[in-house]
This record gives structure tokens, C-alpha cells and sequence, in this order.
């Protein structure tokens, strides 16, 4: 499905670059996401039908800020720049970017400018959905704003604040936006995202995820041939869908390892095991060991620690394992294409700020004399949730909330032990079941329980109890990089804390997290 001419976006370092990539891609365009600092080499290679500057956090007035390469404009097709790719489109061709002073953080409205007739209808706002609105609301999330218009360009917006917030060169056909059309905060865009990429790019739609579920079989045939793979199987979307396909490809020629590491949610294990060796008899090895992660979690309180030590033990255990598998030479891996953007193989290290490391628990080591197969690789997670359901995977588990690959071990606020997975499990457990029958599950994007080691006083009976704390945690989000908690009706509320301070041995009450994110994030470690 691939296109020899892909749009290409360049990473400055945006918490939002995938965002954008995605976005682009349910236009129906193929698109890659690329460091900012892509050779000459690579982007005449792909030939790109346009490119896309993300944003970024440093101040385009820094010495070390990251720089669009000259080439880029150099090379004849259309430019869009999203916040600090719009000011440093407008630094490097002739303009001003002022640092500080005028902020704008959040929503924001702005006003378009007065255009001449045939500028106008190349504007990136001259479309139906915007037709008679004096006024477009928009996420903004900026310091620096553009005070000089660079030799060429418009003014095709400015902000309540009398900022600069998006510009063009018709001649050139470059573009700037000072707001992120990519997030859900920005209604209409997608609108603006579509105009640019199918209007002024000219892409056409040429993405479609499920039609090129018999490519990815045939491919994983042709690279494996009569050899025999393994692969580590946690039972999540990812590896799910990876697993299938490679079944559907291979048979018994695949053989997965579950590693059950105690951290897992209410009843996971059996239903991994009914659905992928029952239903679809997949080769699937059981682990059990729940007893090996709790002892080296015994004494650990910093989650960063957590995470770190819960991927070492996964590794060793597989590592283990594999050694009994010694006629398998390929190692498979529910590897996604934000996984290769995050480990820095489209992604700029250099630009990023780390907020935290991420929940999975981490890639395989590469030292264990097997061939990487990573049939999912080029994909994100919708895309993949779709080739799930068409290889006939149930919605339900497809579409399960997310759940971190250190599992239950940070969702508490404390070292990890058996009798706080047992409370913290159930908990959690009731939290999901009732959400499911109030119909209530799907209309929140993740739901989650909290341990919080913090005694708080209660009454059992007329007796005084003095036990910890269970916290909820319910976010609405579209792409989870905004959130909003979610307002759940206080009768469903009130109904899952009774039923967990009666059900949940020692738990004295049950809090509600209504925090957004930002300025929290959505899991509390």
C-alpha cells in the first residue's frame, strides 16, 4: 500500500508528531514520521508530496534550537509548519520570531485577515466549514510568536492577543499555523489538515490498513520461509493482533510464551488462555511467575525503578525459556510504529523533553541470535485495531481500555505486595464491571483503580476501621494526549465505592481523580 511519494513529517521534537502522523493517515494518505535533521539524501529518495513541520518545545531564538535544513525548502513541494515549525519556517526564509511576552497556553480564537480575492482562495481557511465564521477556535500552546512575516507570505489569521497564527506564501505554496490543528481541541483541524494535504499536496487517498492484511501474511511467508519463530505474548492489542497474523501465516510454525507476572488484571491469565490456544489455537506456553517479580518488587517504591526492574525479570525469564525453543531462528515482536518512533528510530532524542518513561515494559535484547520479524511495525494503534477485527479478533478485547505494560505495579503508591495486588486487583476489577453495566465502558476512553497508601479513618459496623485509600480514575480522550476526566453520574459512583469498601477487605473509603491532563498525567506514576 505504500505510495512511492509519501508525505513526510519532520519531527522537531512534539509531544504531538504522532498525532500528527495519525491524523494524516485517517485522511487516507500514507504518511512517516522523520527527525527534523533528515539527510538530502533520504528526502530526495522519497520523494515526498509534501511536508509537514511539527512543533517543538525550544525557543526558535536559541543557539542550539533545531533548524529546518535548508533543502527542505529547496525542494519544490508544499510546506506546513505547526507552531515551532511555523516559527522556524518564518526565522530561516527573512521573518522575526520575538521570544516571551505574549503567551497563549489553551484554547484561543482567532480572527481572519483581509485577503486579496486570489490569495484568499488559496488560503488554508477557504473552505465551506468556515464559511460566514468571523471567529475559529483553536489549541494553542506557544511562547514565541512570529512578529515579521518573512518576503512572501500573508497574514491569514491572527489571535485575540494580535498574534501572528497562521500565514502562507502562495507562490511556494508554504504554510504556517501558530495553533496545533492536529489535537480535537482544534474543531475544524481536520479540515485544515485535509485541505493541505489533499488540496495543495495533491495526495491521493491511497491508505486503507485492512487491504494490506494479505501483503503482511505474504511478506511474513517470504521472510521466515520453513523456519520456526518465537515470540513473547503478553495478550494485549499489539501482540494479539501480531499473533494472529502470524498464525494465519505460519500455523504451528509459531510458537508464543505468556509470562504471567502477577501484575495483571482479574481473571487475564484464563482468558488469554481460552481465547488464543482454545479459540485459535495458537502454541501457547503458560508461565506462572508471579512469585519471582513479587520478590524483586519486595522493597521497590520509585515507579520509574518499578517499571526498569519489571522488564529486566520479563527478559530474563523469556531468555530462559527461549533456550528450551533452539530450533526457532526468529524472534517476533507486537512491535508499533509509535514504538519505533519513541525508541528514537523516526524520533528526535535530541529534541524531545522526557516527561516519563514509557509503561511498556520494553524491547527483547537483541543478543539472543534470533532474526527480528515485527509484522506490525509501519502501523499505529487504530490501524492495528482494525486489522484486528477483520482477522475476526472480538471488539471487546480489541478495544479494551489501555493497560501498562508494568501492569498493577504502579498503580500503587508503595512496594509491591500480595496482599495490596489482591485489594487493588479487585477493586479494579469492580470499577470495569459496573462501568460495563451501566453501558458506560466504551463512553469513557480508560478507567482505572488507584491504591493509595494512605490510612484514612472509617466505621465497619461500630467498629473504628483505619485502612488505605482507593482512588478512581476515568479520562475522556481522543488521542491521549489531552484529557478530560470523565463526569460519570454520581448515583454510578456512589454504587462502585459501596460496593468496594464492602467487597475490598480494608479499604476504609473510595476518592475520585478530577484532574485533567495537563497538567496530570492520565496513569498517576
Amino acid at each position: 500500500m505504500k505510495k512511492t511519494t509519501p508525505l513526510i513529517i519532520l519531527d522537531f521534537g512534539s509531544q504531538y508528531s504522532q498525532l500528527i502522523a495519525r491524523r494524516v493517515r485517517e485522511l487516507g494518505v500514507y504518511c512517516e514520521l522523520y527527525p527534523h535533521y533528515i539527510s538530502q539524501a533520504t528526502l530526495s529518495q522519497l520523494a515526498p508530496s509534501g511536508i509537514i513541520l511539527s512543533g517543538g518545545p525550544e525557543s526558535v531564538g536559541q543557539s542550539f534550537s533545531p533548524k529546518v535544513p535548508d533543502y527542505v525548502f529547496e525542494l519544490g513541494v508544499p510546506v506546513l509548519g505547526i507552531c515551532y515549525g511555523m516559527q522556524a519556517m518564518a526565522a530561516q526564509l527573512g521573518g522575526q520570531v520575538a521570544s516571551g511576552g505574549q503567551k497563549e497556553f489553551g484554547l484561543a480564537k482567532l480572527v481572519r485577515a483581509s485577503l486579496p480575492a486570489e490569495v484568499a482562495a488559496q488560503s488554508l481557511f477557504a473552505l465551506p466549514v468556515f464559511e460566514n465564521k468571523e471567529e475559529i477556535q483553536v489549541w494553542m500552546s506557544h511562547g514565541d510568536h512570529v512578529t515579521q512575516l518573512p518576503p512572501g507570505f500573508y497574514l491569514l489569521a491572527q489571535s485575540e492577543g494580535a498574534c501572528c497564527a497562521a500565514m502562507m506564501d502562495p507562490q511556494r505554496r508554504f504554510y504556517g499555523v501558530q495553533f496545533h490543528p492536529e489535537v480535537t481541541h482544534t474543531p475544524e483541524g481536520k479540515a485544515v489538515l485535509a485541505y493541505f494535504v489533499h488540496t495543495v499536496c495533491g495526495c491521493e487517498l491511497n491508505w486503507q490498513p485492512t487491504q494490506i492484511i494479505p501483503e503482511i501474511i505474504q511478506s511474513i511467508r517470504e521472510q521466515v520461509n520453513d523456519e520456526k519463530v518465537l515470540m513473547a505474548f503478553s495478550g494485549g492489542v499489539d501482540s494479539s493482533v501480531a499473533a494472529t497474523l502470524l498464525h494465519q501465516a505460519l500455523g504451528d510454525k509459531l510458537h508464543c510464551i505468556f509470562i504471567d507476572t502477577g501484575l495483571l488484571r482479574l481473571n487475564e491469565v484464563s482468558q488469554v488462555k481460552a481465547m488464543f490456544e482454545k479459540d485459535h489455537r495458537i502454541n501457547l506456553t503458560m508461565l506462572d511467575a508471579s512469585e519471582r517479580f513479587l520478590s524483586e518488587l519486595q522493597e521497590i517504591d520509585d515507579p520509574e525503578q518499578k517499571r526498569k526492574t519489571i522488564g529486566r525479570v520479563f527478559i530474563e525469564i523469556f531468555e530462559e525459556e527461549a533456550q528450551k525453543h533452539r530450533d526457532c531462528h526468529w524472534l517476533a515482536q507486537g512491535t508499533i510504529y509509535s514504538d519505533v518512533i519513541e525508541s528514537a528510530g523516526a524520533s528526535s532524542s535530541q529534541a524531545s523533553h522526557v516527561i516519563k518513561s514509557h509503561h511498556n515494559v520494553g524491547g527483547l535484547p537483541a543478543d539472543m541470535n534470533l532474526k527480528l520479524i515485527e509484522p506490525l511495525r509501519e502501523l499505529f494503534k487504530d490501524e492495528v485495531r482494525q486489522i484486528g477485527l477483520a482477522l475476526g479478533l472480538p471488539h471487546a478485547w480489541l478495544y479494551r481500555h489501555p493497560f501498562p505494560g508494568a501492569g498493577l505495579g504502579i498503580r500503587m503508591m508503595c512496594p509491591v505486595t500480595q496482599a495490596i495486588l489482591e485489594k487493588l486487583r479487585l477493586a479494579d476489577a469492580i470499577f470495569i464491571e459496573e462501568l460495563q453495566k451501566q453501558d458506560l465502558y466504551y463512553q469513557v476512553s480508560q478507567a482505572f483503580a488507584v491504591y493509595l497508601p494512605v490510612n484514612s479513618v472509617g466505621v465497619v459496623g461500630d467498629a473504628r476501621q483505619y485502612a488505605p485509600v482507593i482512588a478512581l480514575r476515568a479520562v475522556k480522550t481522543d488521542d491521549f494526549m489531552t484529557a478530560h476526566w470523565a463526569e460519570l453520574p454520581y448515583s454510578f459512583l456512589s454504587k462502585v465505592a459501596h460496593r468496594i469498601v464492602n467487597e475490598v477487605p480494608q479499604v476504609s473509603r473510595v476518592v475520585y481523580d478530577i484532574t485533567g491532563k495537563p497538567p496530570a498525567t492520565i496513569e498517576w506514576e
